[in-house]
């Protein structure tokens, strides 16, 4: 049997605000993509399109997420493993391997799994992963910055940027925001 990578992936960790996204590919290697690599390094505009091949092409992907409440609640890290999880386990196929991006992976219910550093670079079903994943959440940042302008969640995606904290200062967290994130409790007045 050939094996079965799931390429495992997130976007934003880092951000003040919104949910951290997961997602998990198995490609297809009969039916290859091309120009698969770490969704930063990479146009909007190519994304795009790679985002859709790989719907049409892979054999099987999910989405996982950590919602906010879970990140305040369980913390960045451990949310994050959830979130991978969850993309893991909403795969229609079993892997026979899991790889995930960075250096460390959660239980995935007794499946093989490694961590890869810069595995967006190296591995094509990670590559995969992280573009399904920054798709995603970006779509999501422009959509919240429609519901709060002011903020510029289309531009900044939520990262802690000099204009988004003064932002936050001035006109205090949404709903979306990570209260357990310091300067989000800052602005807060909860520091």
């Amino acid at each position: 049997m050939n094996e079965l990578i799931a390429g495992v992936d997130e976007v934003g960790r880092g951000p003040l605000v919104g949910d951290v996204v997961t997602a998990a590919v198995i490609l297809d290697p009969a039916n290859p993509i091309e120009g698969l690599r770490d969704s930063k390094k990479l146009s909007e505009k190519r994304r795009e399109a790679l985002f859709i091949e790989i719907q049409e092409k892979a054999l099987a992907w999910h989405l996982g997420r950590a919602s906010v409440e879970e990140i305040d609640r369980l913390n960045i890290l451990h949310a994050t493993m959830l979130a991978m999880q969850r993309a893991v386990a909403g795969l229609t196929l079993t892997p026979t391997l899991v790889r995930v991006d960075g250096n460390r992976c959660p239980d995935f219910g007794g499946l093989t799994a490694e961590a890869l550093v810069k595995g967006d670079d190296k591995e094509p079903a990670i590559s995969a992963a992280s573009i399904l994943a920054k798709v995603v959440r970006d779509r999501e940042m422009k959509e919240l910055d429609r519901l709060y302008p002011g903020y510029g969640f289309a531009g900044h995606k939520g990262y802690p940027t000099p204009a988004h904290l003064e932002t936050l200062a001035a006109q205090g967290a949404t709903p979306h925001h990570r209260t357990s994130f310091k300067p989000v409790r800052r602005a807060l007045g909860l520091e």
